[in-house]
């Protein structure tokens, strides 16, 4: 019984440090971009601009056209550069040869920093 009594105890004495932890620390704020993610950012901002939004829109959506809302793309870099690469069922040319695995970058940088899902 004395046993059973001091595991409650231990265990009730637990919880409560969790609950007090818990409603004591705060969440952490978003970071903020870094000055290089800044400029990576910027960068794919104006690589968009240059080479995307003629199709996608200058907000990242071009509504009643076929191309998707770039602002609920999937959080899947992997996807979106084999895309940009390769193109997409023969709707989205290929830009492998016309854009650096850099720039590329830079557009995943801003898309990402813009993703609303």
């Amino acid at each position: 019984m004395i046993k059973k009594l001091s595991i409650w105890t231990a265990a009730h004495c637990a919880a409560v440090v969790v609950m007090a932890v818990a409603q004591t620390t705060t969440p952490c704020a978003a970071q903020q971009p870094t000055a290089a993610d800044q400029a990576q950012i910027d960068h794919g901002k104006s690589t968009y601009a240059h080479n995307c939004s003629h199709c996608h829109g200058p907000n990242m959506v071009n509504g009643g056209t076929i191309t998707p809302d770039l602002r609920t793309f999937p959080d899947d870099k992997e996807r979106f550069t084999t895309t940009v690469r390769l193109g997409k069922n023969g709707k989205m040319p290929p830009w492998g040869d016309i854009l650096g695995n850099d720039e590329i970058a830079d557009l995943w940088a801003y898309i990402s920093s813009r993703r609303n899902p």
